[in-house]
């Protein structure tokens, strides 16, 4: 179930998904059995988010170390 998660979540879902989860298990009221498998559920939804941040970061790291065209445009024109 955790590669289909990963596959068919984006990242505002999992993360609204994961603060639903949460809310639940601070509110209490649950057996014991449901409140293991809502961790369990938090947990596959954390590394959802984890993946999407990390892959954004990596995204944005490769951005700024590529030398970009508008800076050398404004350097020519001067």
């Amino acid at each position: 179930m955790a590669a289909t998660t990963e596959e068919a979540l984006g990242y505002e879902q999992a993360r609204d998904e994961l603060i639903e989860v949460v809310r639940r298990l601070e509110t209490g009221g649950t057996t014991l059995e449901e409140s293991l498998a809502l961790w369990e559920r938090g947990e596959e939804l954390a590394k959802v988010c984890r993946r999407w941040l990390e892959g954004a970061r990596a995204r944005l790291d490769a951005a700024l170390a590529a030398p970009g065209d508008d800076d050398r445009d404004e350097t020519d024109a001067e």
